[in-house]
């Protein structure tokens, strides 16, 4: 089956916004992707308007780019499962303008960190149990899937480094407390490799796969850190050609979307890299013919 290839902006946009969307867009339509997926946040600032985004939306189409997910960094800083209920309340409200901006753009994905137990590379962010944020984290998604389900944009829950979630089954169980269509998985391949596969994933959540990234991960020493996520999307442990068995016994129809950051580059990481996202578009292509 065809897949629909995007790439993340950060790669050619960098983490701060410093390309804009329309020439981001440009950029796919030069490397022969279908799709960009654009950051909220950053490339597009909280307070765009409705005007802009449909701008951004009609260069799109113009260039034939197509945009199917939106991601955004902000969770990591601010948690749907804290303890604090003004963070959890800073979290829904931003959370609710994501889903409007994405229906500006006819954006029905949205990317989400439903919450973290800790931050392993920010000492300055608090440990909560792994009950609490659970349960904090149930209660804002359940405020949040009103919105959601007003604006028929699905909120898309990544696996993430947070020690939460942390199996396919446990992740399984958590989606399951919401009686919405409007709630599932944006699946990391990558992700999963400190201590699993990602082939396993899919046998269990299936369905509730509704957006992937696509990364690659070297183990080191029975798992691995930061660094394991490389430069090159072909060099890894990920077995790609397992994950897409997997995903065609499931006739997976979204948007497989490469996520570049090149943790092995740290301290030295810097993006936007032109370079590094014409090599993924290339790389992504070849994985995906």
């Amino acid at each position: 089956m065809g897949y629909f290839k995007a790439i993340n902006y950060w790669v050619l946009g960098g983490f701060e916004g410093e390309k804009s969307p329309v020439d981001a867009i440009e950029d796919v339509r030069k490397m022969g992707l279908d799709g960009i997926e654009l950051t909220f946040g950053d490339c597009l600032k909280e307070n765009i308007t409705e005007d802009e985004c449909k701008n951004i939306l009609e260069a799109a189409e113009n260039k034939n780019v197509k945009l199917a997910t939106l991601a955004t960094g902000f969770y990591w800083g601010c948690s749907l499962g804290s303890d604090d209920e003004v963070e959890r309340n800073a979290a829904i409200k931003f959370t609710k303008r994501y889903i409007e901006v994405a229906s500006w753009l006819k954006i029905d994905k949205i990317l989400v960190v439903p919450g973290a137990v800790d931050v392993g590379w920010d000492n300055s962010r608090p440990v909560t149990s792994y009950k609490n944020v659970w349960n904090n984290a149930t209660v804002s998604l359940s405020t949040i899937l009103e919105t959601a389900e007003k604006y028929k944009v699905t909120i898309c829950l990544e696996n993430v480094w947070n020690k939460f979630l942390l199996s396919p089954v446990e992740f399984k169980y958590f989606l399951e407390q919401f009686d919405s269509e409007f709630i599932g998985v944006y699946f990391d391949v990558g992700n999963t490799m400190v201590n699993g596969y990602p082939e396993h994933w899919i046998e269990i959540l299936q369905n509730k796969i509704k957006a992937i990234h696509f990364k690659n991960f070297k183990r080191e020493d029975c798992g691995g850190l930061l660094h394991g996520f490389g430069d090159d999307l072909l060099e890894g442990d990920v077995d790609f050609k397992k994950v897409l068995i997997e995903l065609d016994k499931i006739s997976y129809p979204g948007p497989i979307t490469a996520e570049m950051i090149p943790f092995s580059r740290l301290p030295d990481l810097v993006l936007p890299d032109m370079e590094l996202a014409e090599k993924t578009a290339e790389a992504l292509s070849k994985i995906l013919s």
